[in-house]
């Protein structure tokens, strides 16, 4: 045997182990990809299951979390359905009640006249404590609510829930 023969030899036997490591690494990769789904899927979490459970089980915690995934959609579509018809509700009350939506506080003149020669304007606001005009801003806002609850009551069509809406649909 030369050293060439010994090269060649040791060349195949390095490129044989080269090959054999590669595929340990491969099988190994393999192995802690279905241990991680195993782990994924919570019926099999801690349970040891064969690859071919591992598989069957995901598949069917897929199709599971689709059908969730689409059951939740419909809810989303049904909600923005209803806020729509709320906008649309809230848009008629503020049309046919403009004044409950717009808080103009009454300018009043002042007695005195300013240096200028011209009444000075104020707001009724401005002579008002800070505690009393918060009561005024509170009372505008309950009566707004109040009107919004009566005028949804008074009206024919009420708002359906968001199952009656899907069920409706489908």
């Amino acid at each position: 045997m030369s050293d060439n023969d010994d090269i060649e030899v040791e060349s195949d036997a390095d490129k044989r182990a080269h090959h054999n490591a590669l595929e340990r690494k491969r099988r190994d990769h393999i192995k802690d990809s279905f241990h991680g789904l195993r782990d994924s899927v919570p019926s099999l979490q801690g349970e040891k299951a064969s690859r071919a459970q591992i598989l069957d089980k995901a598949t069917e915690y897929i199709q599971y979390m689709r059908r969730k995934n689409h059951t939740h959609q419909q809810d989303i579509d049904d909600l923005k359905r209803q806020n729509a018809l709320l906008e649309q509700q809230e848009h008629h009350v503020q049309v046919k009640n403009p004044l409950m939506f717009s808080f103009n506080p009454v300018q009043i003149s002042n007695p005195k006249p300013p240096s200028n020669g011209a009444p000075e304007q104020k707001n009724v606001l401005q002579l008002l404590s800070p505690s009393k005009v918060r009561a005024l801003e509170k009372a505008k806002s309950s009566s707004q609510l109040q009107s919004n609850y009566s005028s949804s009551e008074s009206e024919t069509e009420e708002p359906q829930s968001r199952k009656k809406l899907r069920m409706d649909a489908s």
